[in-house]
């Protein structure tokens, strides 16, 4: 009866420890600018995904500084983590401190940031088609003919994609022209860089455009926000950009709101299957290769405008 009675305690003395094992994982979750929607939905998608699989989570704010990300996957690899998810990071810029995580046995899934040797893979969608078809559409509106103004980002891969196709379309539609383009530049203070930059190119080009382009709608919402100061309304520009989320939804549908259409990204379910792709990954000790091909996860976007609105959450 003793040795049964042993056999039982280390049985469930080991069940314990494994359910510990499995409590313990600890992800750090990095967001490049967390007053950013789009880095915010990712990130907290991505960090309640993990919380409800038992994980350990921290969630860090590099608040657009370049050199607050380094020093915070720095920090992630000296508390030596089990995982890490960084959502819009600059895989060039730190490829010192990814690389160094590699190393340290840490795997990294980025998201909306682009390829790097030493992550597991990026999760994307696939922002040639969303350049192209918001382009596309914002060509439309206008009957592809007049002027646009532009509002680019070129220090995102996704939003420097998608400035490109734009670029692409128009080379092709020369009843469409340029008449000002502003890019944001300041990261840390991106809002009022596009208000500013915006009001000035929209006040010098009263009556010469039809279509304004956001990169993404964080910007658009700026601009919606100036084009309604000046008294303009509804129909009067049509406004596209892509990203997608519920205050674009709202806006789409407000008879007071110049938004017109957005490319919406899955950004919560990108977070979602990050932390999916680690456990599989990481936990489970699936091969990579049966999860994704190469460096890229490619996830699918949506035109969303009046016509479909009601249907988004």
């Amino acid at each position: 009866m003793k040795r049964i009675a042993f056999v039982l305690t280390m049985l469930i003395a080991g069940a314990l420890a494994t359910a510990s094992s499995a409590r313990a994982f600890t992800l750090g979750v990095i967001a490049f600018q967390m007053s950013s929607e789009t880095h915010a939905r990712a990130a907290n998608a991505a960090a309640a995904a993990a919380k409800a699989k038992g994980w350990n989570v921290q969630v860090l704010n590099a608040e657009g500084s370049l050199p607050k990300l380094v020093a915070e996957i720095e920090e992630m690899i000296q508390a030596k983590v089990d995982g890490l998810v960084i959502c819009m990071g600059k895989p060039v810029e730190t490829d010192a401190q990814l690389a160094q995580a590699k190393a340290a046995g840490i795997p990294v899934i980025t998201i909306a940031s682009g390829a790097s040797p030493h992550t597991l893979f990026d999760i994307q969608a696939n922002e040639y088609v969303n350049g192209a078809e918001a382009a596309l559409y914002l060509l439309g509106k206008i009957d592809y003919r007049g002027g646009i103004l532009e509002e680019r980002f070129e220090q995102n891969v996704a939003t420097r994609i998608r400035d490109k196709e734009l670029d692409a379309a128009l080379s092709e539609n020369n009843g469409v022209r340029v008449v000002g383009t502003h890019t944001m530049a300041r990261t840390a203070t991106w809002q009022q860089d596009v208000r500013t930059g915006m009001q000035a190119l929209i006040s010098q080009n009263k009556g010469n455009f039809q279509g304004i382009w956001a990169s993404f709608d964080g910007q658009a919402y700026v601009i919606d926000d100036v084009l309604r100061a000046d008294g303009m309304k509804k129909g009067d520009v049509a406004l596209v950009s892509m990203d997608g989320g519920p205050e674009t939804y709202r806006r789409i549908k407000d008879p007071e709101s110049l938004f017109t259409a957005t490319v919406a990204v899955p950004f919560e379910r990108m977070g979602d299957t990050a932390i999916d792709a680690m456990d599989r990954i990481v936990v489970q000790k699936v091969p990579k290769d049966k999860i994704v091909q190469g460096p890229y996860l490619m996830m699918t976007a949506i035109l969303v405008d009046a016509s479909n609105v009601d249907q988004m959450k």
